[in-house]
């Protein structure tokens, strides 16, 4: 297996060079092996830094191999980028929408698609130094820049370099795949890893894809004025999401401009003399449509090639490294964690993935991933977040739930904020308060659902949620709420008859 080579990284402006000097170093020489290594951690995306910086503080002797950019995709061509790029398209959302607030928009308000782009690229050069060659170097942790691949059960080699190892983790993360869809090694296309070297905004795109990604970037497009259709799966926009959640980002998406050309059957892309022809046929209809630039976020892949995996006897397969619970591959002295071994893809996943295998590879651990409790956020606008289980996977492990749902229009600050299209929605364990999952739509769903994900990590019940007091006037509110809704629940015919003959005593 031959490695994947990397994209490069444009344009090369002084804010890319800055990005490169601290993340891979063109002048870096590689230290000596100082013997054998406590831990060598293969990739230096999320996972592997956070494994490599633990390993390191605890005390360990730790290598980390990294062949291209340290930070991975979240510093690189994810969270960081897209977040620049959401948060200047929730800026001009802003000002086009101040007009509902009294407050008078100058016409003609456009967007520097250019200096958006530099803003992006400024912040995430600035944000860099933190996961730089230096900084780990500094940390007491030998890195190596380079192709590194096992040669054996305990040694991996980089740039020449042998490394021996009493424990290994794989940590080279995934990278985007595109969908076997007819036409489409024909026509130039982006992908997540190509989209933040744009310059120039595309006057029409099309985005293939309806997971968070596409709809994250459909929607921010749409706002900086590109013209953006969308093509979704058969299972529809944010299949992994409630329905009532997904309905309502939708329609939001519509409100900013995102055309949708409906939940795809089968879909074809060719050469147009204008740009590139997308032909779809969908469960709603047929749609043909000419675009200027193709996204495609619709898959990704595991970084498994060139990794010599064979030599160190790990097994894998289309999904990435094989691992058990506790993150062990086959090799019992070798553990993988983040988007290698994970079917969730969050950088929030693959930091606590890491820190269960330091405690499992260096101290006897018994941790276990499937005890890790995973929130995810799609920052749309609305954001829509969700911990634990939804009502139909609860009913599909035979969980009976009770579900209460608090709409933001009923909470003041949601009204004032002008931001009341979404709702937070709880599922309790049918008979008690037992909190078995939760959804929250909202302009900060992402910060919303750390205080329900707390309650259920902390066994916390509705009612004790209920019962904490927050300020007022918060969104927040709308999760207090819910234990008041819990509460009325409880109010049946026949404790409504104790109390009013309890009542009717008191007078």
């Amino acid at each position: 297996m031959n490695a994947v080579s990397p994209p490069p990284i444009l344009p090369w402006d002084v804010h890319n060079q800055t990005l490169v000097a601290n993340v891979h170093p063109p002048d870096w020489t590689n230290p000596r092996p100082s013997g054998r290594y406590n831990l060598v951690v293969l990739g230096g995306g999320t996972a592997g830094l956070v494994t490599a910086s633990i390993a390191a503080g605890l005390g360990a002797r730790v290598a980390l191999v990294e062949r291209h950019l340290l930070g991975g995709d979240c510093l690189n061509v994810g969270c960081v980028p897209s977040k620049a790029l959401i948060r200047a398209a929730r800026a001009v959302s802003a000002v086009r929408g101040a007009g509902a607030f009294g407050i008078v928009v100058p016409p003609g308000v456009t967007v520097d698609f250019a200096g958006v782009m530099e803003r992006m690229r400024r912040l995430r050069a600035e944000i860099s130094p933190h996961d730089s060659a230096q900084r780990f170097a500094g940390l007491g942790v030998d890195v190596f820049l380079g192709a590194g691949r096992f040669t054996g059960p305990e040694t991996i080699e980089v740039g020449g370099s042998v490394l021996r190892f009493a424990k290994a983790v794989i940590a080279t993360g995934a990278r985007a795949a595109a969908p076997p869809i007819p036409g489409l090694e024909s026509v130039p296309y982006l992908t997540h890893e190509t989209l933040f070297s744009l310059t120039e905004l595309p006057a029409r795109l099309g985005v293939v894809g309806a997971g968070p990604v596409g709809c994250e970037m459909a929607q921010t497009f749409a706002r900086f004025g590109s013209r953006v259709f969308l093509v979704e799966s058969s299972g529809g926009l944010l299949p992994r999401d409630d329905r009532d959640a997904a309905a309502r980002v939708r329609a939001a998406m519509e409100r900013d401009g995102v055309t949708f050309l409906g939940r795809g059957r089968e879909l074809r892309v060719e050469r147009s003399g204008t740009g590139i022809r997308l032909i779809v046929e969908a469960v709603e209809g047929g749609y043909d449509v000419v675009v200027d630039s193709l996204l495609v976020a619709a898959g990704r892949s595991p970084n498994v090639e060139g990794l010599g995996l064979e030599a160190a006897g790990v097994a894998w397969d289309g999904r990435g490294v094989t691992v058990n619970d506790r993150l062990q591959t086959t090799h019992p002295r070798i553990y993988a964690c983040g988007d290698v071994c994970s079917s969730h893809q969050f950088t929030h996943a693959a930091d606590f993935m890491a820190r269960l295998v330091v405690q499992n590879a260096l101290f006897h651990g018994r941790g276990r991933v499937g005890s890790l409790l995973i929130p995810w956020c799609t920052y749309t606008s609305p954001e829509l977040a969700h911990v634990g289980r939804h009502a139909a996977d609860a009913a599909a492990a035979g969980i009976a739930v009770d579900t209460f749902t608090q709409e933001l229009h009923r909470v003041d600050r949601a009204l004032l904020d002008g931001e009341p299209e979404g709702f937070v929605r709880v599922h309790v364990r049918r008979g008690t308060d037992t909190l078995v999952g939760a959804t929250v739509v909202a302009s900060h769903a992402g910060d919303l659902i750390g205080e329900l994900t707390l309650a259920m990590k902390g066994r916390l019940g509705l009612r004790t949620v209920g019962a904490a007091i927050h300020p007022y006037p918060t969104q927040a509110e709308a999760i207090r709420k819910t234990g008041d809704l819990y509460n009325r629940a409880r109010l049946t015919p026949f404790v409504k008859g104790l109390v009013d003959r309890w009542m009717s005593w008191q007078r």
